[in-house]
């Protein structure tokens, strides 16, 4: 019998160290020797022209240097329908791309009731609300989340991100709903709504501090009811430090405006949702979003789990459609003197100097002598390009009767871009839009019999 197990164990042995042995091997396989090395240099000619690109790339701006003068050239900002907008937003440092967008959607239509110079919504005010109950929805997540291993896959993308700047049209439609709206000059922006970095850290700390207590509490016995309680006097602490940055928020104001041939209105009082109600008086819940998710089935309906700012809120829903259908309803919108709320990858092929969207803008591949094209399903699949900013579409430019460019309002200024406007041409909306909200009255009947199906819950580290 002893030698039976001194025999079993010297087997273990042996499949241990040859598993060692051959994962050591592995490991081995595929680094850079010395011969692949050389090989690697030896394909690489020092010629008169390569010489110079390394004199050029060394000494000056990329994006100077790859700048496509041809396109440049050819480029114009000339559209042939245009919406009615006045003055430029500007988000400055801060992540409020699509409650700028939302509100922005919204602007053109009081400034025309009202035949005003110029009319701006308050960011402020709905980013304190966003930002509260963002705070609320984290704690939320961590107690509902409370049994699970601290490494559990959304238990870290939860934590990762306790305070985010960042939002959807959704967001916008929920927070107006419960909180109105105001004008700017009721809630004007402050310094830290402005540049939003230190305050989301340090906020970000002490929701990760409360998460913690949560989590022990829940640990030694704590009922769900006693950790609701808590997080009450947890909320009380975040309410008291964005006010300290934001201001108090108004629960009523009173407002009077002058008119573009210097008519001035009576005062008059309202509460932030009486205003939404009277001044702006949209139904918000008419707007549908599409998205283009190159990698998923189109003509469904998906629902982003974890997608939503306040808690007892439905995630966000989405219709996924080709990017053809996409640009069709958007047009149609437009067309209709009505702003579309669009999202895209900001970062892509576009210069902040010209304000020009456009494949190509910087010829890179003629540059370095490289083929960088990827499919728009593959940049997304594999993270070269997702969806990153919010703006609004404007206006277009149509010939016989198909978009070439795109008039794109966006909140970064006047600055930047060409007084603050974007051009973006009809080939960088195919590569790099991927969402537009759409009215239900533009959007056929096939399109809307989706939204009665069950949506596909995606998971919260899908791409979009």
């Amino acid at each position: 019998m002893r030698r039976f197990k001194k025999c079993v164990i010297l087997l273990l042995v042996f499949i241990m160290v040859g598993s060692v042995r051959t994962w050591g091997e592995s490991i081995g396989e595929g680094g850079l020797t010395p011969d692949v090395i050389q090989e690697i240099h030896q394909s690489f000619e020092m010629g008169a022209s390569t010489r110079a690109l390394i004199n050029a790339l060394t000494n000056n701006d990329l994006k100077k240097l790859a700048l496509n003068r041809e396109m440049y050239v050819a480029h114009d900002n000339l559209f042939n329908h245009k919406i009615k907008t006045k003055g430029m937003t500007n988000q400055k440092k801060s992540g409020r791309c699509w409650l700028f967008a939302g509100l922005n959607t919204m602007r053109p239509k009081v400034i025309e009731k009202y035949k005003l110079k110029e009319f701006e919504f308050s960011q402020s005010y709905l980013f304190f609300w966003d930002k509260f109950e963002k705070a609320n929805t984290f704690l939320e997540f961590i107690i509902e989340t409370r049994d699970r291993d601290p490494l559990d896959r959304e238990l870290q993308i939860i934590v990762k991100s306790p305070f985010p700047d960042g939002g959807l049209w959704i967001y916008v439609v929920e927070l107006i709903e419960k909180y109105g709206v105001v004008p700017k000059s009721v809630m004007p922006e402050s310094e830290q709504t402005s540049n939003t970095g230190m305050m989301d850290r340090l906020i970000s700390r002490k929701l990760r501090q409360d998460a913690a207590v949560l989590r022990e509490m829940s640990e030694n016995g704590a009922t769900v009811s006693g950790l609701r309680a808590r997080k009450v006097e947890m909320l009380k602490e975040i309410y008291r430090m964005l006010i300290l940055h934001f201001g108090v928020p108004p629960k009523e104001f009173r407002w009077r405006y002058e008119t573009k041939d210097s008519v001035v209105s009576e005062i008059k009082t309202y509460t932030p949702k009486s205003f939404f109600e009277e001044v702006v008086n949209v139904n918000l819940r008419d707007y549908v979003p599409i998205y283009n998710h190159p990698v998923r089935p189109y003509n469904k309906l998906y629902q982003m789990r974890l997608a939503r700012n306040i808690y007892n809120r439905p995630d966000n829903t989405i219709i996924n459609l080709d990017t053809q259908q996409m640009r069709e309803f958007a047009l149609k919108q437009l067309l209709d003197n009505q702003p579309v709320y669009f999202a895209c990858d900001v970062s892509k092929e576009d210069s902040y100097e010209h304000g020009i969207m456009a494949p190509k803008i910087y010829d890179y591949e003629a540059l370095y002598g490289l083929d960088f094209s990827m499919s728009k399903a593959d940049k997304f699949r594999y993270l070269e390009s997702h969806s990153t900013h919010a703006m609004v579409f404007v206006g277009v430019d149509t010939l016989e009767g198909e978009p070439t460019k795109w008039l794109v309002e966006n909140s970064w200024g006047d600055e930047k871009g060409d007084k603050g406007y974007w051009t973006m041409y009809d080939e960088w909306f195919d590569e790099y839009v991927y969402k537009v909200i759409i009215n239900k009255e533009y959007l056929p009947k096939r399109v809307l019999d989706i939204l009665e199906t069950e949506p596909i819950v995606l998971p919260p580290w899908d791409p979009m």
